[in-house]
């Protein structure tokens, strides 16, 4: 008997990688092996040595296909053993290690938005929709377009056994969300691509198209954020640290620069100060402030606990370099402030 293995990967593609995936047969009880693949088509390789190897990381059960088939995420590494440029988690872990007494946690917002015949799903054929507004949280067939894909791709999640949190409507037609935490770095980052995958997959079966980019509609429409909430067990037991970490995120214009620099393509697009963004190259933080940078939601202010909300992510952000930029930004303060 065998069982079929979905290796996922994610490529070279630029501004924004893509992720890829194949099928590979094995026999009932065997190992998840290495494999490899042609890096010429996927922007991670010359075509003279064009070999590249894959290294499952994270496996889960398939939902699409059932039985005992697997979805399988993979790094990506060169042949001699060395972590290929696009590898993103292999940079993330040593920090993740780093780290770890501090049991930072994640939980990451992902936004996305259904295209359908080349324009956003729910806009006519001619002309645009009412202005947003009633479209968030909406039901009604009149404000909600695609739910029926978004309720099965909530249902595979599920099954895959990913740390699938919820789902909602987001500000225009055509546009969604769902929420992967709260765990740990890696964890989130993992099961955000496989997510990510599962999205793609499900929507390829009603022959609508995804796309996480960071500004979609051009013009009075908000754009599509990763919103990412963060914690430490220091912050999660006391006030002071949550302000520590709001404080070292914006510490000085070259650390908001590389933050913003790395939280995916088109961010000057969208983190306009309009549509409940900051500007871009302008850190603020504040309690309950959907235009600051990054938000003290209202119950942290008054339990004197918990986490905060970086609102700057785009949508298409690499998760392996959100957290790993927020785990070293913020976890360094918090050492340094608890040895003072």
């Amino acid at each position: 008997m065998t069982f079929k293995a979905e290796y996922i990967w994610i490529d070279g593609t630029e501004p924004t990688a893509k992720l890829r995936s194949k099928t590979r047969i094995l026999a009932d009880g065997a190992e998840l092996p290495t494999w490899g693949f042609d890096g010429s088509s996927t922007n991670q390789a010359e075509g003279h040595a064009s070999d590249r190897v894959l290294k499952p990381v994270f496996s889960c059960p398939d939902p699409i296909r059932g039985g005992d088939d697997v979805l399988v995420l993979c790094e990506v590494f060169n042949i001699d053993g060395s972590a290929h440029e696009t590898n993103t988690r292999a940079l993330l872990r040593p920090i993740a290690e780093q780290y770890a007494s501090q049991e930072a946690i994640f939980g990451i917002e992902q936004e996305y938005n259904f295209f359908k015949d080349g324009r956003p799903f729910g806009f006519p054929v001619n002309g645009y929709p009412a202005a947003q507004g009633g479209y968030y949280c909406g039901v009604g067939a009149d404000e909600v377009f695609g739910r029926d894909i978004v309720e099965l791709h909530m249902e595979r999640c599920l099954t895959a056994g990913l740390a699938f949190c919820g789902i909602n409507a987001e500000v225009m037609p055509g546009q969604w969300e769902f929420q992967i935490g709260p765990v740990d770095a890696l964890t989130v980052s993992d099961h955000l691509w496989v997510a990510r995958w599962l999205l793609y997959r499900t929507a390829e079966e009603f022959d609508v198209a995804v796309t996480i980019d960071a500004k979609p509609v051009k013009g009075d429409w908000n754009g599509a954020g990763a919103h990412t909430n963060f914690s430490t067990k220091a912050m999660r037991e006391g006030y002071p640290a949550i302000i520590t970490a709001c404080e070292a995120l914006g510490s000085d214009q070259e650390k908001v620069l590389e933050h913003v620099n790395q939280y995916g393509h088109g961010i000057q697009d969208r983190l306009t100060g309009l549509h409940e963004t900051a500007p871009w190259d302008v850190y603020s933080y504040g309690v309950s402030d959907r235009g600051a940078s990054v938000r003290i939601p209202w119950q942290v202010e008054v339990e004197q606990k918990g986490y905060i909300e970086d609102r700057r992510p785009n949508a298409n952000v690499d998760p392996y370099v959100v957290t790993r930029l927020l785990v070293n930004t913020c976890c360094s303060a918090l050492e340094k402030a608890d040895q003072a």
